[in-house]
């Protein structure tokens, strides 16, 4: 049988890693264990007090459990086939898994954005307004902004993973990750994958610079505002609460950019540079 016939009939795809380091997978495999059970052991954590201290039903903890919950559905899609692939040599994985996996690794990561965005709405209203903070962040209002936040991140990522399933597959059924990604499986289509090709760039460019831009339109005001408080300690006081929030902010959208910039558009990229930028937004992501 033609190879070409072979590979558009074949049912799954195969996973790859560090391609021409298996023998080091099992020592790979290691740390991102640890990572994966202390990322699941701390955010689990972290719900569950929240869910059970009535003192943190604030929207300040509200955020921050959207935060975990993205971060537990992220390890929780992309670990399994990772660890699997490094300790059982299993690489494997249904075409319909494998769409749906990459559904979930693109949702999380807009809804990772929408979230760092509200929380930046959240310090804004926190330092701009305190005395009616509870009065504007109420939990119906919160309700609106989770759900608004998981339906935007669906929403945008849904048209370019549907026509997945349509495509039929004859170049190869080697994927570059030990994990699915859109920019994987597209390559190996043997159909028009125009649209496949530029929704991606448009939207995480288009998405990142609106995000970008409303969160600095948000950290102007507050800077405005705490500049104008009288007391040194107050405004030390403000700027400390929002570093951390800041520096959640650099971190992702940094390495969202430096990952789509060598996935998208470095083609002469090396192999080993796409991966290890993979594993380092993914772990960009949970930490």
């Amino acid at each position: 049988m033609p190879i070409m016939e072979l590979n558009t009939r074949a049912p799954t795809f195969l996973l790859t890693s560090f391609m021409g380091l298996e023998k080091a997978h099992h020592w790979i495999s290691i740390p991102l264990s640890v990572i994966q059970i202390a990322i699941l052991h701390g955010n689990g954590i972290l719900l569950f007090l929240i869910r059970v201290d009535h003192n943190l039903h604030e929207p300040m903890y509200y955020f921050l459990a959207m935060l975990a919950t993205t971060d537990l559905g992220m390890t929780l899609v992309t670990m399994p086939t990772v660890l699997c692939a490094m300790w059982t040599n299993h690489r494997e994985i249904s075409h319909g898994s494998c769409f749906c996996q990459a559904c979930f690794i693109h949702t999380f990561s807009v809804i990772e954005s929408g979230i760092l965005l509200a929380k930046a709405y959240d310090q804004f209203v926190a330092i701009h307004n305190p005395l009616r903070y509870t009065s504007i962040l109420t939990n119906t209002q919160m309700i609106k902004i989770g759900v608004g936040v998981f339906m935007k991140g669906f929403t945008v990522i849904l048209p370019p993973i549907f026509p997945l399933d349509w495509f039929s597959y004859c170049r190869s059924h080697f994927l570059s990750h030990a994990f699915c990604l859109h920019q994987d499986v597209i390559k190996l289509a043997c159909a028009d994958i125009t649209f496949n090709c530029l929704y991606p760039i448009v939207m995480v460019f288009s998405m990142v610079l609106m995000d970008c831009l409303i969160i600095f339109c948000f950290y102007i005001l507050i800077l405005k505002t705490v500049m104008s408080i009288a007391s040194g300690e107050e405004e030390s006081k403000a700027l400390n609460k929002c570093a951390s929030h800041i520096c959640c902010i650099l971190v992702f959208y940094v390495t969202v950019l430096v990952w789509h910039s060598s996935t998208d558009l470095g083609r002469n990229v090396p192999h080993l540079v796409h991966i290890t930028n993979s594993y380092i937004y993914f772990l960009s992501l949970l930490l």
